[in-house]
């Protein structure tokens, strides 16, 4: 179906004709939805740690900095309620002491962690879980980042978005000349 309407430019005042298609999808087939949040203010890391506790079948974390205390006992939580949980951080981020402790932490409970062995940044800030929300946006998942800095968090239902992003996830993970096992 082709809809068309008017649009008046301002501050010109010109009329334009636009033609948009659109197509015809019932209301009820519509689930997608986001979510922003913006910390410091929404403390959105806590959002994220909602999300860990009700998966149950995988979290798939893609993320350059992982240091909060909550966000490794969420991950330790589901690992151990049986959800398929795994981590891929920066390699450079490794010398963090803060984000040594959170990584041995998840591999004395099983999770295995990858590293990107690449020269450049891994540098997505992103989780997915059982195929239906995935997150994205600035915030690492750090203390400072859900507290102190400008940080924004989207949180995104729809399941066509969230399988690319599983499958981003996946090629990355299986990519052993880009991503390897973190070894202590």
């Amino acid at each position: 179906m082709i809809r068309l309407f008017s649009l008046v430019c301002r501050p010109a005042g010109v009329l334009l004709a636009c033609a948009v298609l659109v197509h015809a999808i019932p209301a009820s087939a519509v689930r997608a939805a986001t979510e922003v949040w913006y910390a410091p203010e929404d403390r959105p890391l806590e959002r994220v740690v909602r999300l860990y506790d009700r998966a149950t079948c995988y979290i798939f974390v893609a993320v350059y900095g992982l240091t909060s205390p909550l966000v490794v006992k969420a991950l330790v939580g589901a690992k151990k309620r049986g959800v398929d949980v795994r981590v891929i951080t920066d390699r450079e981020r490794m010398n963090d002491p803060k984000q040594q402790t959170a990584v041995a932490t998840l591999r004395l409970a099983g999770v295995p962690v990858r590293v990107n062995r690449h020269d450049a940044l891994m540098h997505l800030k992103q989780a997915v879980v059982d195929d239906e929300i995935n997150t994205t946006g600035s915030m690492n998942q750090t203390t400072s980042g859900n507290q102190y800095n400008d940080e924004r968090l989207d949180i995104i239902t729809d399941h066509a978005i969230t399988r690319k992003a599983r499958e981003k996830f996946l090629s990355m993970w299986e990519d052993d000349e880009r991503c390897e096992l973190w070894q202590e």
